[in-house]
């Protein structure tokens, strides 16, 4: 009886939470059938199984998170894709399938604790996969001194092979069983589980308190939640408003931007335009918005000051050859940033169209985690929040990021004449550290003169 597992989620990614179950025991399920929607640091997507067969346990309840490797559902009667009797690779990737071909697979001659590395995002589809680093099996305990008490019957240990040989054993958290793992003072708690440790960690429990009713006394998952079911009666939290955890989407987006904060010496720039050339523009082309006009009038621009489109590698300044555009989007799990890729390669209606497309899959929940990464400059139309200008964040590693806010009416200098014009601001936020203010004011001055008359821009199309 097969046991399909959390797969490699690829970008870092070392846990998701589950969303919601498309499958139930007694279900039969199909090769690359999607069995559950798991929700990543990334996106909330749909994990599809490697197995045929009839479905004999699911692991998980919604809301619970589980890390790489841990067990999902387990499948009677099930082949893996690809074994004789079966069509498809057994790749799992979320958001890809398991539709292309296996590589071989290397022996594995990492030493214990040491990670697996995944070469490239077009590779992980077909790399192994590895369990994490919290479910390493570690060594076995050193036997304890010797002792006049007759010590209690130890459970038979297993035989565990070289680490990373092949896929983690389910963990004590599900069976309840003590492991080679287990702690081997005797003062403390016995918890085998990081997840076990993670979950009291992060509910401010003290492991010590807590009474183990697993085999030797040790600390189990349903003791954890135990304390915490009982927590409202005995430390009720004080009233402090509504609580939102930063985690998944919103705490992979919060991790970046104090992680730009923290790493990128940024400067601001900005500049108001007439844009009534623009708005004409769009009226002209009415399958392009302007997000996508102004994309095209950024590609452009980072044609000429290629400097901006780069990121900071250590103490060298990489300019990137390929401009994948990024463009936010606000959903209604948190802000995302779509990757339009070779956006240097499409017309003005193909740069328009797949940004409509991505912002499409983005508010539905449904964008695949390689449309979230590897920008390498961003775009962002706060107008449509109703402002003016913004000191808008870098979207890390990246260079800089470009936006225009809302189009309002005002008096504006026509020939010596004052008239009533469309008008908006432009701000260019830039690392410090791969340009001037000089390139910087160059390349802005550039996407504005593009607004004001969109027909100069036809000379570098």
């Amino acid at each position: 009886m097969p046991d399909f597992r959390l797969p490699d989620l690829g970008e870092g990614l070392t846990e998701g939470e589950i969303v919601n179950w498309l499958v139930s025991v007694g279900d039969h399920v199909s090769v690359d059938q999607p069995v559950v929607e798991v929700e990543t640091a990334k996106a909330v997507v749909e994990v599809p199984c490697p197995f045929e067969g009839v479905v004999s346990a699911r692991f998980g309840e919604p809301g619970e998170k589980l890390a790489v490797g841990s067990v999902l559902l387990s499948v009677g009667g099930g082949e893996p894709a690809g074994s004789s009797g079966s069509s498809g690779s057994g790749n799992v990737l979320i958001g890809y399938g398991t539709s292309e071909s296996p590589r071989r697979r290397r022996a594995n001659r990492r030493g214990p604790g040491r990670a697996a590395v995944v070469p490239a995002q077009v590779d992980r589809a077909s790399a192994p996969t590895s369990a994490p680093a919290d479910d390493s099996r570690p060594a076995p305990a050193p036997p304890a001194p010797a002792s006049t008490t007759p010590a209690p019957a130890a459970p038979g240990p297993a035989a565990p092979g070289p680490a990373g040989s092949g896929p983690a054993a389910p963990g004590p958290a599900e069976s309840g069983a003590p492991g080679p793992g287990a702690p081997a003072r005797p003062d403390a708690p016995a918890v085998i589980s990081p997840i076990v440790r993670r979950l009291a960690k992060e509910n401010g429990l003290v492991l010590e308190r807590i009474a183990g009713t697993g085999p030797g006394g040790v600390i189990r998952r349903a003791d954890v939640e135990r304390e915490l079911a009982a927590r409202p009666a005995e430390q009720p939290r004080p009233s402090s408003g509504r609580r939102i955890p930063l985690r998944g989407l919103r705490g992979a987006v919060a991790a970046k931007l104090a992680t730009s904060r923290r790493e990128i010496p940024e400067a601001t720039v900005w500049v108001d335009v007439d844009a009534t050339g623009l708005l004409a523009a769009r009226a002209a082309l009415p399958s392009v918005s302007l997000l996508g006009l102004l994309a095209r009038f950024t590609v452009l621009g980072l044609k000429k000051f290629p400097e901006l489109n780069s990121r900071v590698e250590g103490d060298e300044v990489v300019v990137l050859d390929e401009v994948h555009l990024g463009f936010a989007a606000q959903t209604d799990r948190g802000l995302v940033v779509p990757v339009v890729r070779d956006a240097h390669a499409l017309t003005t209606a193909a740069l328009a169209e797949a940004i409509t497309g991505l912002a499409a899959s983005a508010r539905e929940g449904r964008i695949a985690p390689a449309d979230l990464t590897g920008g390498t400059f961003t775009v962002n139309n706060y107008g449509v929040f109703g402002v003016d200008g913004s000191a808008a964040i870098i979207n890390h590693p990246e260079a800089a990021i470009l936006g225009i806010g809302r189009v309002v009416d005002r008096p504006w200098a026509v020939d010596g004449q004052v008239a009533v014009r469309k008008v908006a601001q432009l701000t260019l936020a830039f690392d410090h550290r791969v340009c001037d203010g000089g390139t910087a004011g160059g390349f802005l001055r550039f996407v504005a003169d593009c607004v004001e008359s969109p027909v100069t821009a036809l000379a570098d199309l």
